[in-house]
């Protein structure tokens, strides 16, 4: 069912879009307003507010009392994975697709993908490519997957192989079969993505559109790494979460070592963290040819002026 944006939301929509966002008011309007721009295909806007302390609640409320649409939980603030087990809980549409604050849903997004999806019978899930832009819009570099291996690398028990979608927001996936699986696992404070794509590829194929749908916006702050440790361990528990099922074993042991990996303490943050970034983000524009690159490497020397590699960028221009 394909409706413009004067379908009935007592009907049952195609899609589900389902965000959670916890103070993202500074850029929870422009968010918004690229998938409430979305036509062609019926669709609710489920976002859950992760008990943000800033203008979040407020700025939600006008756009729920304004558009149908829009589908407002308002939860304490328990993270990412629980506030999306609590979205896509409340999803009535066959598919649900994924959104998060201070990206964009690009022009045609859902009906393309919505469109894409509904081609491919055996598919659990599909994605699309995604544009990375950095902190002033600027774009930085594109991810697209294969879709010939997107179901195989998947399935892999291998760490060094696996490999899931451009984006955790690019996907869409059939409701139906997110239940089946158990959905998002609260044990999984990071990777609960991966977790997902995993057990859904062990359900049908993940296909892949090779279109740019989706516009992913890069932070300093997103970029620091401080978790790295974290995540790739996580990644080995799913694995051999998915090695355990495969095998007709219970997980729970995995999940119970899951669900002590939380985040570390604040010191673990630092000026170098935010140097590399920095680098990070100058190096992809450099890349580019975008000559916004040396202002990062300025910056990435301000926050610690003894980051070699900015340095020497900046002297050889």
């Amino acid at each position: 069912m394909l409706l413009g944006q004067s379908q009935k939301m007592n009907s049952r929509p195609d899609i589900s879009v389902v965000m959670s966002a916890y103070n993202g008011a500074r850029s929870l309007r422009e968010t918004i307003d690229s998938v409430l721009s979305q036509k062609g295909a019926a669709f609710e806007f489920i976002i859950v507010n992760d008990g943000s302390t800033d203008q979040t609640p407020r700025i939600l409320e006008q756009y729920a009392q304004g558009d149908s649409r829009v589908r407002v939980l308002h939860e304490r603030n328990q993270g990412l994975t629980r506030a999306l087990v609590k979205g896509c809980a409340a999803a009535r549409g066959k598919y649900i697709a994924r959104q998060d604050v201070g990206d964009k849903s690009l022009p045609d997004r859902l009906v393309r993908q919505l469109e894409f999806i509904e081609r491919q019978p055996g598919a659990a899930f599909a994605s699309c490519g995604t544009r990375f832009v950095g902190p002033r819009g600027e774009c930085l570099y594109e991810v697209i997957r294969q879709a010939h291996d997107a179901t195989e690398t998947l399935l892999t028990l291998q760490l060094d192989k696996v490999r899931g979608p451009s984006s955790h927001p690019s996907t869409i996936f059939q409701r139906d079969i997110y239940e089946r699986v158990g959905g998002y696992r609260a044990a999984f404070y990071f990777a609960q993505d991966l977790d997902l794509w995993v057990r859904l590829a062990e359900r049908g194929a993940h296909a892949v559109m090779p279109d740019v749908l989706y516009e992913a916006s890069v932070t300093v702050n997103s970029l620091s790494g401080l978790y790295r440790s974290e995540q790739v361990e996580t990644a080995r528990l799913i694995l051999e979460s998915a090695r355990l099922r495969r095998a007709g074993l219970s997980d729970e042991k995995a999940l119970g070592r899951a669900q002590r990996i939380r985040p570390g303490a604040l010191h673990r943050s630092s000026r170098l963290t935010r140097a590399k970034s920095l680098y990070f983000i100058g190096m992809c524009l450099r890349k580019n040819q975008n000559p916004q690159a040396t202002s990062y490497f300025r910056q990435s020397l301000s926050a610690y002026p003894l980051h070699v590699k900015s340095a020497v960028r900046l002297l050889l221009g």
